[in-house]
């Protein structure tokens, strides 16, 4: 029986599967993906980190993401913190470069599990989301029961932020998959609903695409705060309140977007590798 090592990880509850294949790649695929993160018969994620060697040379490693629809996304804030934990404690340095599919990210990681993350600047034209036609990001012409106009951003992954009297409120059980795979996202997107407290503080929840309602999306996090910022709500600035817990946004300048926040290893452990069918 070959057994595969994982390390079990989350930033704010949100929660991964951390696979190392730099050196023994088992080729993860979709249905390998949704096993693992099946929380009865798997171990349970909202994604699996599969870190594999890096393309850049630049990079110490490449992060892949997969949902637990088996889809694969470009970009995950709460994922990257942890990988960055791992990499910072494996090389002794505590700068870290990551490279993904929306691009290398520069993480830098403090002694006490907290780390920072350049998230790369955002991207807010139409064709960039991607939507299906031109429209005005600020104000999308999207309308579902309570939820309308959103603002959207592409944080390496595409985003709808709309803005709402009460966050918790909202049924996003109920609208976020029929917004996810509404016509207007070709590549469905990431659905959040922000409630703006005060020039400091955003109350967010979030639908991730593949995933379903999550306890914090470092992604939709930065998303959130471009969006209020856009909107004059907020400044630069911000903590994100999260069902899990914080994080701390800014858009430096508008030009890039750093994230802070906590990363934590749970637990280690093997799985017999017949569940991925390896």
């Amino acid at each position: 029986m070959t057994r595969i090592p994982f390390r079990k990880m989350h930033g704010l509850g949100n929660d991964f599967v951390v696979l190392d294949q730099r050196r023994d790649p088992l080729g993860v695929d979709a249905a390998g993906a949704r096993a693992l993160a099946n929380r009865h018969t798997g171990i349970g994620c909202d994604q699996v980190l599969v870190l594999e060697q890096p393309r850049d040379a630049l990079a110490q490693v490449f992060m892949r993401i997969l949902n637990p629809d088996g889809g694969e996304a470009e970009a995950c804030g709460n994922g990257t913190r942890c990988v960055a934990r791992l990499i910072a404690a494996e090389t002794g340095k505590n700068r870290v470069l990551i490279e993904t599919e929306a691009g290398l990210l520069d993480a830098k990681v403090d002694g006490d599990g907290v780390a920072t993350v350049d998230m790369g600047a955002p991207l807010l034209s139409w064709q960039d989301i991607p939507l299906a036609r031109e429209m005005d990001t600020l104000d999308v012409k999207l309308h579902r029961g309570p939820l309308s106009h959103p603002v959207c951003t592409n944080m390496g992954n595409p985003h709808a932020t709309f803005f709402v009297d009460d966050a918790d409120a909202i049924d996003l059980a109920r609208y976020g998959p029929l917004l996810e795979r509404d016509r207007l996202f070709p590549q469905r997107a990431n659905i959040e609903v922000a409630t703006v407290r005060d020039r400091d503080t955003i109350r967010l929840r979030v639908w991730e695409r593949g995933a379903g309602i999550t306890l914090a999306c470092g992604s939709g996090a930065c998303a959130a705060l471009v969006a209020a910022h856009r909107r004059g709500l907020v400044g630069e600035h911000a903590t994100v309140v999260l069902d899990g817990g914080a994080l701390d946004i800014e858009w430096r300048g508008r030009g890039h977007v750093l994230m802070t926040g906590p990363a934590t290893l749970s637990f280690e452990g093997t799985f017999d590798a017949a569940l991925i069918g390896a």
